[in-house]
């Protein structure tokens, strides 16, 4: 006689996990309080059980997910079975992101932002979830107490970001991002992926007026933090150095000495090519005999440290033109000449 499951729900917290596998695949974990499934021998069908309006039956999420039928011992994370997240139906994106509403359960949590991230590599998927207004969903847990949380939030949100459609969206939620960059601990993951998303959204003109109150921290976190942010932090400032537009709210800014202290061949070479496009950027930019002399009279300005004829960085920029990287010498000579 075969097996059938009767789910007996207490909780929202108790009915469903799902676990992000790597890459773009996820699978079926069993996240539910002790007794929610159970095995009946009562009879030899599979019963359709419905869990808050839920059917759990052949076809449904949970037999989708896990490549399970709906029968069987329980199941654990040994015995589930993983399906690429680009076979998500409407339906289940839907699912997830009502599960992501009602937990409480960190784990719960994680995983299910694991899965909707992994979705949103997919284009149809970013559509159907902003379609869904599961962008708010997901944003809205930027504020968990949980770092874990915010963490993948945050991942699942720069998939997103790759959607022009979905930037519209995303650019409310700029101060959160700032929040989280300026509050969490020194090259913590909570800044890290920040800085990510903050990266895919200025990576076009059209919102990057809207981090320009950003500039400070982001060139104070380019001197403090370590390799790894140092190229993050500065591919933001690259991508709005790259806008005209946004050049006198760039040089005006009051910048860190120590800033012309990363010029050096001792800099690795990632943050290197980067702070040289950087500078780059900022040398191409032609002020008026007017604006020049307003932005002199700024103490610690950009300006001042780096565009000013008593700038030390040309000297600092000197040696990088016999940088053994052929990619640092060649944005060396842009800042040069």
């Amino acid at each position: 006689m075969g097996d059938s499951i009767t789910p007996r729900f207490g909780n929202m917290k108790a009915f469903l996990g799902i676990v992000a596998g790597a890459g773009a695949s996820y699978g079926l974990y069993k996240l539910l309080s002790s007794g929610s499934f159970r095995k009946s021998r009562k009879g030899a069908r599979n019963d359709s059980s419905n869990v808050s309006g839920l059917n759990l039956q052949p076809g449904s999420l949970l037999a989708k997910v896990s490549g399970l039928d709906v029968v069987c011992a329980p199941v654990t994370s040994k015995t589930v079975d993983v399906a690429s997240a680009g076979n998500l139906e409407p339906k289940h994106i839907k699912i997830l992101l009502s599960c992501l509403q009602t937990s409480n359960n960190l784990d719960d949590k994680c995983r299910i932002l694991l899965t909707l991230g992994n979705a949103a590599a997919f284009t149809v998927n970013q559509n159907l979830i902003r379609e869904y207004e599961g962008i708010p969903i997901i944003a809205g847990l930027l504020s968990d107490p949980a770092a874990d949380v915010r963490v993948q939030s945050l991942n699942a949100l720069n998939n997103l970001s790759m959607n022009i459609q979905n930037q519209e969206q995303l650019t409310v939620y700029f101060p959160k991002m700032f929040e989280l960059i300026e509050t969490s601990p020194v090259n913590s993951d909570l800044q890290l992926c920040a800085l990510r998303l903050l990266t895919n959204l200025s990576v076009t003109d059209k919102h990057q007026h809207l981090l320009k109150d950003s500039i400070k921290l982001l060139l104070s976190l380019s001197v403090v933090s370590n390799e790894t942010l140092q190229v993050q932090t500065l591919k933001v400032l690259v991508n709005l150095s790259s806008n005209p537009d946004m050049m006198d709210d760039i040089v005006q800014v009051q910048a860190p000495a120590s800033l012309l202290l990363l010029f050096d061949p001792r800099t690795v070479p990632a943050v290197l090519v980067r702070l040289l496009m950087f500078a780059g950027n900022l040398k191409a930019w032609r002020p008026s005999a007017q604006v020049a002399d307003e932005l002199r009279q700024k103490q610690d300005c950009l300006f001042r440290l780096m565009l000013d004829e008593s700038s030390q960085l040309h000297g600092r920029v000197l040696p990088l033109l016999s940088h053994p990287e052929e990619e640092v010498r060649l944005q060396a000579s842009r800042v040069f000449t």
